[in-house]
């Protein structure tokens, strides 16, 4: 039987959830047919395509199941919640509504993170990192597993992101904190080997320009004012706080914001005890595309504002 003849084959019902999702404008419909595909059927991406080549047939649930999650994915709500999980780094997490996702831009920020830490690894053993504004756990989850043996604190203040979180830090022994990350942990004040932030810093007003985009939490896009600075500024004095004299920041940022949080850290804010001077050799890092995307600081042995 042809495929033609037989609408329940597993390569007609991926021709037709690409046809409605490249309809939709969704970037990439044939991989994300596959994918919604390889999420009903329980089934690697590579069987996807052999099954599909080979004229398997799909029974007539699992064909509901793809078309049901196929219009979900044309109202362009993000293929990881539909699926539950995505992939950061080397660390495939758990996701969904309520929670921001990962995006590829912040593997490189979590790899300045791990770099840091391996550095304190090297040479006196095992580093304390803390990651503020965790969300989803993400950059927590990546140090955890490419740092053995590192002690990894983890701060989000919002409780429903703190409950994906949760699901993927608690089996890699990160101790999560729900809290707000301006005042957090003050047990571990002046002992951080490593602060690292993906912190809310969106500036108000701005839409993102992706559909999917618009899907994320507005409380962790949005950084508080026009320039979106606010909540990267609290950030930036719990880091000072958390840090001991030589230890590392590591901060995202909006591309945007390099002159800004590079004038915050050498500056510092006086309202919020950040004194000038707590951070040296601050530079900024492009991201895979080249832009501005995070700055890397270290700690002086400077007081803070009391």
């Amino acid at each position: 039987m042809t495929d033609n003849a037989d609408p329940h084959t597993l390569e007609s019902l991926l021709r037709s959830t690409t046809e409605l999702l490249r309809a939709a404008d969704v970037d990439s419909p044939r991989a994300d047919a596959e994918t919604l595909a390889s999420h009903v059927l329980g089934a690697s991406r590579g069987e996807i395509t052999a099954w599909a080549v080979s004229g398997r047939r799909i029974d007539p649930v699992q064909s509901v199941d793809l078309r049901r999650l196929a219009i979900s994915r044309s109202t362009r709500t993000p293929l990881q919640y539909l699926t539950g999980t995505t992939t950061f780094r080397t660390t495939d997490l758990e996701v969904g509504h309520g929670v921001f996702l990962p995006r590829p831009e912040t593997e490189v920020v979590a790899g300045a993170a791990i770099e840091a830490a391996r550095a304190v690894q090297h040479s006196a053993g095992r580093p304390l990192v803390v990651d503020l504004c965790t969300g989803s756990g993400a950059i927590a989850a990546s140090v955890a597993r490419e740092v053995p043996g590192a002690t990894v604190h983890a701060v989000e203040s919002d409780p429903e992101a703190a409950w994906w979180a949760a699901a993927n830090l608690d089996p890699l022994g990160v101790t999560l904190h729900v809290d707000d990350a301006a005042s957090a942990v003050p047990e571990l004040d002046g002992s951080a080997d490593v602060v690292v932030s993906n912190p809310p810093y969106v500036p108000d007003g701005r839409i993102p320009a992706q559909a999917e985009a618009r899907r994320d939490p507005e409380r962790a896009m949005y950084g508080g004012g026009a320039d979106g600075m606010r909540v990267p500024t609290l950030v930036s004095a719990s880091a000072a706080r958390l840090l001991r004299p030589g230890g590392t920041f590591v901060m995202e940022h909006d591309e945007t914001q390099e002159e800004l949080v590079t004038r915050l850290l050498r500056h510092g804010a006086e309202e919020i005890g950040l004194a000038a001077g707590l951070f040296a050799g601050i530079e900024t890092r492009t991201d895979l595309t080249g832009r501005p995307r995070y700055t890397v600081a270290v700690r002086t042995d400077g007081r803070m504002i009391r």
